[in-house]
């Protein structure tokens, strides 16, 4: 019986070097090769066994190979040790394909029997030299790289109520409130109605002291007949039990159910981080999308819509603490959107009475492709049953619009800047009238008629008559696909807005005011692949309008390839991943939240993949641009 070889590097013995190449052979990048680089390849391969645990690359290994899973499986982290990637059969590694020299190096952890070929770096560096194609296959495996980005960072979803899974620090949603241990208790008082907290946190130098509830003001303070000038330090509690921001949830709660408590300060160290409270505790339970429109369905005020809208930033928190997907979050936020709309819309036939012809209320935009996010403002319309008498019936649904975008606008979600609202009566017609529109749209068609049409491609029905969306698009759709000047001016609106790269795969960063140094991930990002999706959609005549399932549909039609509908969805997955924790930590940090990162501030693997996600688009703006030729306007 032959001996297993012990762990180490060995050359392919000549028994194996067939396999090797027939492996090989058959894997990207190799598989470009000519066969006669297939044949010398197996004499420059070195094969590895890693015993499960083993570090990778290991830490004598040549930062110039290339490494191939041969059998196993390794997962890579970044230097806060969160889980980036994962290698399985197939797959290969480049250590030494760091942006830049200071970058720190990746490496992982062999969680299985592992066993990898190892191209020298010598031979690899040849390979890339002599045969173009191989070099150029490189950029095509960023493909699979953001497939393995985008499986990792969703890796064992979870739902946002999971107490078990979330981290005492995903339910710290503000900064401590503290105050020194000799503020006057009247003082305290003022500042915890000023700050909206039932508790403070005592802290001297920056190092926690005690805490003081409004139960201890009660009971220490008032009931003890103490006055309004004692010190603080006289009626805290000392030396407080705390918790580490790194422990679980369920933890921090069964803390407090055994010391009968309802606040735990979360400190590490000296260094105090905030304050968990039973009431998070049961938040986290409660905030999901079902609870919300639930609650928003009940509400009788435009001041309990707004309280419920507020919950939607603790929803975007514990849904990014989940793992949830790009179109698990923009469901979530687009829900009680549509709720809080449905309602009003209810509130004000209570007010104004039964409507006098059937209506549809239509979403546009982000909330019609269900992909609201915390910064968007509202695109809404009206499409009227035919039947609608302007001076009958004119006022009633002016009244109607008005009451529900004034009610959307103090529930939290601001006007349109560019007046795409129901309020607006250019955008609350017949449907006759719509279908006018369209036909205008796709026979005179010019830069502005696009940017206004792309708008109103994106619709969906939030209360009402859905047949009437329906009949609308059941004729728009067929002249989408024939419309050929509408195509290419449709193409060209999609190739607008380019990913920031420059030379060398460099970042291409905003050069001054308050976003210096940064990139916007809504209008260089994701937007581009919302309008390829678009275009890709339109052009099979598919009757969707959310991105990632335009993208699909878009390829079992035949109109765009899997491969490029996989590489537009990861793409979007990882960028509106990126997006979503960075907004999180805003929120955390009570900082403006928008669409701008610094990459500076991305781990060295989030920069990488976030540079494959920009050069995907980039190459699929290539594609449409030279389907089109010189159709494209200028």
């Amino acid at each position: 019986m032959a001996r297993r070889p012990p762990v180490g590097y060995s050359h392919a013995v000549v028994s194996e070097l067939h396999d090797v190449r027939e492996f090989l052979a058959g894997r990207p990048p190799f598989v470009v090769l000519p066969e006669a680089a297939l044949e010398a390849l197996p004499r420059s391969v070195l094969v590895r066994y890693l015993r499960r645990g083993s570090s990778f690359p290991p830490a004598d290994a040549d930062p110039s190979s290339l490494y191939v899973l041969r059998k196993g499986a390794v997962e890579i982290r970044d230097p806060s040790g969160a889980l980036v990637e994962k290698l399985a059969e197939g797959d290969f590694f480049d250590p030494g394909s760091a942006e830049s020299a200071d970058e720190p190096t990746r490496s992982g952890l062999a969680v299985e029997d592992t066993l990898v070929y190892v191209v020298a770096g010598s031979a690899l560096a040849a390979l890339r030299r002599d045969h173009p194609a191989f070099d150029s296959s490189f950029d095509q495996a960023m493909v699979e790289r953001l497939r393995r980005a985008r499986e990792a960072a969703h890796d064992s979803p979870r739902t946002g109520g999971d107490l078990l899974h979330l981290r005492v620090c995903d339910l710290i949603s503000r900064k401590p409130v503290t105050a020194p241990p000799g503020l006057p208790v009247r003082a305290a008082a003022e500042l915890m109605t000023r700050e909206r907290v039932s508790s403070l946190l005592v802290a001297e130098d920056g190092v926690l002291a005690g805490i003081v509830t409004d139960r201890d003001l009660r009971s220490r303070c008032v009931a003890a007949g103490l006055d309004g000038s004692t010190p603080l330090r006289q009626v805290m509690t000392p030396a407080p039990l705390t918790v580490s921001r790194f422990a679980s949830a369920f933890e921090a709660l069964m803390t407090m159910s055994r010391r009968q408590i309802h606040h735990l300060p979360v400190v590490d160290g000296s260094e105090l981080h905030g304050l968990v409270s039973t009431h998070d505790l049961l938040r986290a339970q409660s905030t999901n999308p079902l609870y919300l429109a639930d609650r928003v369905g009940r509400c009788g005020s435009i001041e309990a819509l707004r309280e419920a809208v507020a919950e939607v930033r603790e929803l975007h928190l514990q849904l990014v603490a989940a793992h949830a997907t790009a179109r698990q979050l923009g469901q979530a936020v687009t829900s009680v959107c549509d709720a809080v709309t449905r309602r009003l819309i209810d509130l004000a036939i209570d007010r104004l009475g039964p409507p006098p012809v059937p209506f549809a209320w239509i979403a546009t935009g982000s909330q019609g492709r269900g992909e609201l996010t915390l910064c968007s403002d509202q695109d809404n319309a009206i499409i009227l049953d035919d039947a609608y008498a302007p001076q009958s019936h004119g006022e009633y649904f002016a009244a109607l619009a008005r009451s529900v975008n004034e009610g959307l606008h103090e529930s939290g979600y601001t006007r349109c800047p560019g007046d795409v609202m129901a309020s607006n009566p250019a955008w609350r017609q017949p449907l006759e009238k719509w279908r006018g529109y369209f036909r205008d749209w796709l026979q005179r068609t010019d830069h502005k008629t696009v940017t206004l049409a792309v708008n109103f491609l994106d619709l969906r029905t939030v209360w009402g008559e859905e047949k009437l969306r329906k009949q609308l698009m059941a004729g728009v759709l067929p002249e989408c696909v024939e419309a050929k000047v509408f195509q290419a001016y449709l193409a060209a609106h999609a190739l607008g807005n380019q990913p920031p790269l420059g030379f060398f795969r460099s970042f291409v960063l905003t050069r001054s005011g308050a976003h210096e140094g940064m990139v916007n991930l809504k209008t260089r990002g994701l937007l581009p692949i919302v309008d390829l999706a678009r275009w890709y959609g339109l052009a099979a005549g598919v009757d969707t309008v959310a991105t990632q399932q335009r993208l699909l549909d878009a390829a079992d039609s035949g109109t765009l390839t899997a491969e490029g509908a996989e590489t537009l969805q990861s793409a979007f997955e990882f960028i509106w991943t990126l997006r979503a924790r960075s907004q999180a930590a805003q929120l955390r940090s009570q900082a403006p939240v928008g669409n701008f990162i610094a990459p500076d501030a991305l781990t060295t693997m989030e920069r990488r993949h976030l540079k494959d996600a920009f050069t995907a688009i980039a190459t699929m703006q290539r594609s449409l641009s030279a389907a089109h030729g010189d159709r494209l306007p200028l």
